[in-house]
């Protein structure tokens, strides 16, 4: 497989589940295949005081999109909140950098301790309709910004945390090979014996030295496949913020006409209007984004650019 240096979503009922789904029905006929869901991100709880919470959160891909995506729906439950001390009894900064990342990898090793067991035995569980189902929890996806992708894969921040691609090339189009998880299993099982030669090949695969990666004993799950993309940070606040920006740029439309046609919307039930234009918003969020890239489009049609320029 490749990859570049933006990735897409792979959807749970994707060929990555069929092939979970066929794997364990080839071992145990009647298999029924639960895909658990987690995700997590520290959260700042004050603003003054550094008050911090650690939660995770788990759902299952059962469960239709349109009900998981909803809190108001309670399709996602709290299984663990995480320690954020900050170890400052270690007075190497790097020293306690490692020690963090596996106090993190401990815990939720410690956590999801009951899948590495049920995941390839099963457990018999009642469904909505009645039915006892072998069941088998799957570790399917784990969803985070990028700071919990490179903690979760062990991969060192400004790498890609599902492929090979160089820091200074990524979002190029060009296509690198996939991290491959069977070496990355290898590797990490050298932690039982000398520290010196683990560190060394830890540094030339560019991975973390992680003693006991939480995920090394899951059944049938592939860490650089279940991480998913972060949509808010990398599309929304990341290529839109960016392209907002150059569109509202003197050099392209600028801000008066981009604002101008923001007031000339006529209301509608299916957008949000911004009676003050979109470049006087000083805090914009995902929901705001998301807004604006249903108009953004009509925004700049038929607008006339500098020197004479061709709008299309």
């Amino acid at each position: 497989m490749v990859c570049t240096g933006v990735y897409q979503a792979i959807p749970i009922r994707s060929s990555a589940y069929m092939w979970c789904q066929m794997s364990l029905e080839l071992q145990r006929p009647g298999a029924t295949v639960i895909p658990l869901i987690i995700s997590s991100d520290k959260t700042q709880l004050t603003l003054f005081g550094g008050k911090m919470a650690y939660p995770v959160y788990m759902t299952i891909g059962n469960i239709p999109k349109e009900i998981r995506r909803k809190p108001s729906r309670h399709a996602q439950i709290l299984i663990a909140y995480l320690p954020t001390t900050k170890l400052e009894g270690f007075n190497n900064k790097s020293a306690c950098r490692r020690a963090i990342t596996n106090l993190f990898h401990s815990c939720l090793q410690h956590i999801f301790e009951p899948i590495t067991l049920y995941g390839e035995t099963g457990i018999a569980m009642a469904s909505g309709d009645g039915v006892w189902r072998r069941c088998h929890p799957i570790f399917a996806c784990f969803v985070g910004d990028y700071p919990e992708q490179v903690l979760v894969t062990c991969t060192y921040s400004g790498y890609c945390p599902k492929c090979l691609v160089p820091p200074d090339e990524l979002g190029e189009p060009n296509t690198f090979p996939s991290r491959n998880y069977r070496e990355a299993l290898v590797l990490y099982s050298l932690a039982e014996g000398d520290a010196h030669p683990f560190h060394a090949a830890c540094c030339e695969a560019q991975l973390k030295p992680v003693f006991c990666p939480f995920w090394e004993n899951f059944p049938l799950a592939d860490i650089y496949l279940l991480v998913t993309p972060d949509v808010l940070h990398q599309l929304l606040q990341g290529v839109m913020k960016h392209l907002i920006l150059w569109l509202t740029s003197s050099d392209a439309f600028g801000p008066a006409a981009i604002d101008a046609r923001c007031r000339l919307i006529l209301p509608n039930h299916h957008i949000k209007l911004f009676s003050k234009g979109i470049t006087t918003l000083s805090r914009i969020l995902g929901k705001e984004y998301k807004a604006i890239c249903c108009i953004l489009i009509g925004l700049v049609v038929d607008l006339p650019l500098p020197c004479g320029q061709v709008p299309t």
